[in-house]
């Protein structure tokens, strides 16, 4: 097997239950007009994207009960290889509803099942074997009831020792703490870098400069997404203010992963920072432009890449 594998890591997976209806009446009865099962969170997205663009990708985390059986069955269906730890608890479900009428998606998630000790110390035993023949980790998501903050930083620990570059995309503490690991790449929104670092960013250069801040703190490579205003990326070289194309946003459920998917298919591909920058941004888009759960395929970000503007923020190399 050669050393060109991803690895994702979903600590807090779920089987995302997607709901259309032609609209959306608060306090009334609904009929449905769709209902579809997906297996979800933020690595086993990336790993269904990867897994769709041709790179070879194991999904891991924790799964438990007969929810837990159902997403194992779902990850087999899609031909994602798959390796979850047991737990006792119920792997949750997540609930999309997707009002037609108005294209726009609402979600409600459940807290997921709580980890114990031992089955925290399971899945650290079974994550390290999984390394063996990794290039990229990808962490992301939220972390599941008894489990440390610091889980991150842990696991991306434990891939540097491996050689493994790992690529981060969290919140809050587990942002914070996993960057004391050193991670090669992190993609934070623009809400989750001003929570990160206590303060507002008003314009492009206070975005660059706190994405260098990260970068001083040995961090390679900085992508941070704003939504419908595009993304920017930052490296030690480059800095890249990329504005998408126009599309009727339906769903934001996945842009994020696709974007994180793209970063890491770009890299195994040895795409420098520009592409890399175009590629995400486009992949976050077409995501964002479907209902529900749906994500983005290798053809139309090959179709749609170039309507992308990608714009050069002169910067000092550091």
């Amino acid at each position: 097997m050669t050393k060109s594998e991803v690895l994702t890591v979903t600590l807090n997976p779920s089987i995302d239950k997607t709901i259309v209806l032609p609209e959306l009446r608060v306090g009334s009865l609904n009929r449905t007009s769709e209902v579809r099962l997906d297996p979800g969170g933020k690595g086993i997205n990336v790993a269904r994207l990867l897994h769709e663009f041709g790179v070879g990708v194991t999904a891991a985390g924790w799964s438990g009960g007969a929810e837990g059986e159902a997403l194992m069955g779902y990850l087999k269906r899609d031909g994602i290889a798959a390796s979850f730890t047991p737990v006792q608890g119920r792997t949750r479900t997540n609930l999309k509803i997707v009002d037609s009428s108005k294209e726009l998606t609402t979600e409600i998630n459940e807290a997921g099942a709580v980890v114990t000790e031992a089955e925290l110390a399971a899945f650290i035993r079974d994550f390290t074997l999984l390394l063996e023949n990794v290039s990229y980790l990808i962490l992301g998501g939220s972390i599941p009831p008894g489990v440390p903050d610091t889980i991150y930083a842990r696991l991306a620990g434990i891939a540097r020792e491996h050689g493994v570059k790992t690529v981060l995309d969290a919140d809050g503490e587990a942002l914070r703490e996993g960057l004391q690991a050193v991670p090669f790449a992190v993609k934070p929104n623009i809400h989750e870098l001003e929570r990160l670092l206590g303060r507002i960013l008003a314009s492009d250069e206070e975005i660059v400069e706190a994405a260098r801040e990260l970068l001083g703190q040995g961090v390679s490579i900085v992508i941070v997404s704003m939504g419908e205003a595009g993304s920017i990326a930052v490296s030690g070289e480059e800095a890249y203010r990329v504005k998408p194309f126009e599309i009727t946003v339906k769903s934001t459920v996945g842009a994020g992963d696709s974007m994180v998917a793209c970063l890491v298919h770009c890299l195994l591909q040895g795409k420098g920072l520009r592409d890399i920058a175009a590629w995400t941004a486009a992949a976050g888009t077409l995501t964002a432009s479907k209902e529900g759960t749906q994500l983005c395929t290798l053809a139309e970000v090959q179709e749609h890449v170039h309507r992308v503007e990608v714009h050069s923020i002169g910067v000092h190399p550091l």
